[in-house]
């Protein structure tokens, strides 16, 4: 999207029609805002960037979280995982230039945003914890790492747009991907160190992107997934998410009440992504009278949040549950 993204929001926009993307880069979704959002509002077209995995099971999850939750949501905790069968995952090498460029870059990112001039997002509730990098979860009884794709830039950019033009409670939002034992962290450590040097320079980005196999332990190909690895393969992301009961004010004392969601889907990459964006575009279409008043350029949660998308994407094999109640 970094190099082919714009040119299509700028035809959508110039011309009146409405587009969604599926990309995790958030220097472009920010970018498209920064340039397109007053054009788009003018025009009366919606602009909605990362509508694939896993920005949408991230950012509707929060946002079904809090529609379960029988108080306010003040903060969540989402925890990827990825199961594969005995062929493994795959995943196309597009997905690794995403990320190579994107860390190369990360300095412009902080420029754009400093342009865009965000309004801080306050802070309601006790304030979520940040986490190491590597941890133990006792609940999965795995190594778990920050997550390090776009949910977290989507997440916030949602609850600042339903914090600033719809009065809501904004939600703290931490993300997260499971690893599994102390191996797969002592390999994935040695990847990360050496991925982050070689990302620092143009010889080692031209490395990088020539040979994706080698530097990712044969998950990124230039070849993408084999139909076995896609069918046996499947996510689960679980949210933890804590706040404060009816009556109860979240400017005083500790969240008291808990609540664990789960949104699953079959392979992210090639299966899921495409059902997320098929639905996105149909709630665009459909559930037109529910979008925000006035076009623009937005996120999948601030876009779709009174839309009936969570309900479309169950019927076809993502699915959003709650998997224990809110516990006082």
């Amino acid at each position: 999207y970094r190099f082919f993204g714009e040119p299509v929001v700028e035809a959508c926009v110039e011309n009146g029609a409405s587009c969604i993307d599926i990309s995790g880069e958030p220097q472009f979704l920010e970018g498209m805002y920064l340039k397109y959002n007053e054009k788009a509002a003018e025009k009366g077209v919606y602009v909605v960037g990362s509508c694939g995995f896993d920005s949408i099971p991230a950012d509707m999850g929060v946002l079904y979280t809090r529609d379960k939750l029988k108080g306010t949501l003040t903060a969540v905790e989402s925890f990827l995982s990825v199961k594969s069968g005995p062929e493994g995952v795959g995943v196309h090498d597009g997905t690794w230039k995403s990320a190579v460029y994107g860390l190369a870059d990360e300095d412009n990112l902080k420029k754009l945003r400093k342009q865009i001039g965000y309004a801080p997002v306050p802070v309601v509730g006790t304030k979520l914890k940040k986490r190491g990098f590597v941890f133990y979860s006792p609940e999965f009884k795995e190594y778990c790492i920050t997550f390090m794709g776009s949910d977290g830039s989507v997440v916030k950019r949602t609850q600042r747009y339903l914090h600033t033009e719809l009065q809501q409670t904004p939600v703290q939002y931490g993300a997260y991907v499971t690893l599994g034992g102390l191996g797969s962290v002592i390999k994935l450590m040695f990847m990360g160190m050496l991925f982050l040097l070689l990302v620092k320079f143009n010889f080692g980005r031209k490395l990088l992107t020539k040979y994706p196999k080698f530097f990712s332990g044969g998950y990124f190909t230039k070849e993408g997934p084999t139909q076995k690895q896609m069918d046996g393969t499947s996510f689960t992301m679980t949210f933890f998410g804590e706040g404060y009961s009816e009556g109860q004010d979240p400017q005083n004392g500790k969240p008291n009440v808990k609540i664990c969601t789960e949104v699953k889907g079959p392979e992210p990459g090639y299966i899921a992504t495409p059902i997320a964006m098929v639905q996105a575009g149909l709630s665009l279409l459909e559930d037109s009278a529910s979008l925000p008043k006035r076009g623009g350029v937005y996120s999948p949660g601030a876009a779709f949040s009174k839309t009936k998308l969570i309900d479309r994407l169950n019927k076809r094999g993502v699915e959003f549950s709650v998997i224990s109640k809110p516990e006082v």
